[in-house]
């Protein structure tokens, strides 16, 4: 089996998973997104930086941390007839928050008010919609920057002129979302294919708990309530290899916040106690070999 991995550098994640793979027998070729040079008249007998045909691999591994690189990256080679993990068309939802809710109410999936506004004024009405406070996302992003949560007109105001002298469009889409009181901690759950395989809190004073920001994460036991919810989800985005970030209520309802297509899952695998890693590259390795 021939295995490309896209990534933009080796992080502590793409160590294991190149690991993963060795435990395997395979030995995937590392290529970097930086080194990809795509001829968009030419299809899939293209050779790769690595120097092997597109076409002779038998799936991509995307791991950019580029969004944009990555997605458009799976873009091309999906368009080829290559298969990878995810896909494009998962990617491209994932990617972009507003997508990824019309996904989720489209599937009936519970998540926070949320509302889209394109100006200033109209974006300050969608925010006295769903009532202070409110959080202030940019539709695209990770690592919870530029969130901003907002509990009055006043900070409001000051927060839609800073967006507004942005240069960026995606910093002109206002998406707002009520503010969700939680127990000081969230939930990342982990699905591959059609299950839940681990979960974990991610707990923090501060009302931002991603663990890069300093979230300290343990074990949350995967219930039938909360895989059910999970599975959904990733369903409604296309599938494939997820995190899904989840808030419960104050009546403990579980709600998806966010869906995250390149995972992150350094900090999980311990408290877990669950090999994501492995159980990944398991995965795929068996949905290549049932599809050849």
């Amino acid at each position: 089996m021939r295995v490309a991995l896209l990534v933009t550098h080796i992080r502590a994640e793409e160590k294991l998973i190149i690991a993963a793979f060795n435990s395997r027998d395979i030995s995937p070729d590392i290529i970097l997104d930086r080194e990809l040079n795509f001829n968009l008249t030419q299809g899939a007998e293209q050779l790769a930086p690595s120097g092997c045909a597109w076409r002779d691999y038998d799936f991509i591994f995307e791991r950019c941390v580029s969004t944009s690189r990555g997605m458009y990256a799976l873009a091309i080679l999906n368009s080829w007839g290559l298969r990878s993990y995810n896909t494009y068309e998962t990617a491209a939802v994932c990617g972009d928050k507003l997508r990824t809710s019309i996904a989720l109410t489209r599937h009936d999936i519970p998540q926070p008010h949320t509302r889209v506004a394109f100006t200033p004024d109209s974006a300050l009405q969608a925010i006295e919609n769903v009532e202070y406070p409110a959080v202030l996302k940019p539709v695209t992003g990770s690592w919870g920057r530029l969130l901003a949560r907002v509990h009055n007109r006043d900070s409001a105001e000051a927060i839609l002129e800073h967006r507004q002298t942005l240069g960026d469009y995606n910093h002109h889409i206002y998406y707002v979302q009520e503010y969700v009181e939680k127990p000081g901690r969230d939930i990342r759950a982990f699905v591959v294919g059609d299950r839940t395989i681990a979960a974990i809190y991610r707990a923090s004073n501060h009302w931002i708990t991603n663990t890069a920001r300093g979230g300290l994460a343990t074990n949350c036991p995967v219930n039938a309530a909360l895989d059910n919810i999970c599975v959904r989800a990733a369903r409604a985005v296309g599938g494939g290899i997820l995190a899904i970030d989840l808030l419960e209520d104050a009546t403990g309802r579980y709600v998806v916040n966010e869906i995250n297509h390149t995972m992150e899952f350094r900090n999980s695998s311990k408290p877990t106690g669950v090999d994501i890693a492995q159980e990944v590259i398991d995965f795929v390795i068996e949905q290549v070999g049932a599809i050849a």
